[in-house]
């Protein structure tokens, strides 16, 4: 199970958002890994993320870059996020000319993922597929919160923040750019896309708040 498979929306905006992450095997192999950690960085900042982080040491709206290249741990868990498969691709190919010992997952719609895979000269090892949300779901904000939150694996971007931050565009006291980046920071990990929160934003600050489901 991987905490980037949870995205919800549509799929004219998940067709341009992608989560690339490295992670040892904690009890097998991750003794000795935090200079692959680096490698991986290196590879995968040389085409510009939308947002970059170490679930260990933190993302790049928190932390300069520096820090988080020179804070990798044995342990980390690294993560990329980019916008078009054509950059997954060159990606996907530097990853498997370094051979770094890493495993890799790739998160986004199923068959541009393995289209990527595909053209990188690589097979797809596992596939996961989440089920979505169970239970009373009267209880859940409107969809555009939960397309951010979601993005979010461990839920660190607080619904009522997300409302707050449209409000905040549709007053024309912050940008959507700015907002987002605002948003991308409460993620821990760097796996928020802010390119796509910021398009969501932007929708939900044309709206009313009871127009926003």
């Amino acid at each position: 199970m991987t905490h980037t498979l949870h995205r919800r929306g549509t799929y004219e905006n998940l067709k341009n958002d992608y989560v690339i992450f490295a992670i040892a095997a904690q009890t097998v192999n991750a003794k000795g890994t935090a200079p692959l950690f680096q490698d991986f960085y290196n590879i995968v900042n040389k085409y510009d993320p939308v947002n970059i982080g170490d679930m260990v040491t933190g993302n790049m709206y928190s932390l300069s870059k520096s820090v988080i290249e020179n804070g990798t741990k044995d342990n980390s868990i690294f993560h990329a996020v980019f916008t078009d498969v054509e950059t997954v691709v060159k990606v996907l190919k530097d990853l498997k000319e370094a051979n770094l010992g890493l495993s890799i997952v790739v998160s986004g719609i199923l068959k541009h993922v393995d289209k990527c895979c595909s053209e990188a000269g690589i097979q797809r090892h596992t596939v996961e597929n989440s089920l979505g949300i169970l239970g009373n779901t009267k209880k859940l904000p409107t969809e555009k919160v939960l397309q951010i939150n979601t993005m979010c694996g461990h839920g660190m971007i607080a619904f009522n923040l997300i409302e707050y931050m449209a409000e905040m565009i549709k007053m024309g006291k912050k940008t959507a750019k700015e907002a987002a980046e605002e948003l991308a920071s409460q993620c821990h990990c760097g796996i928020v896309n802010p390119v796509r929160v910021a398009a969501i934003l932007e929708e939900m600050a044309k709206l009313s708040v009871t127009e926003r489901d």
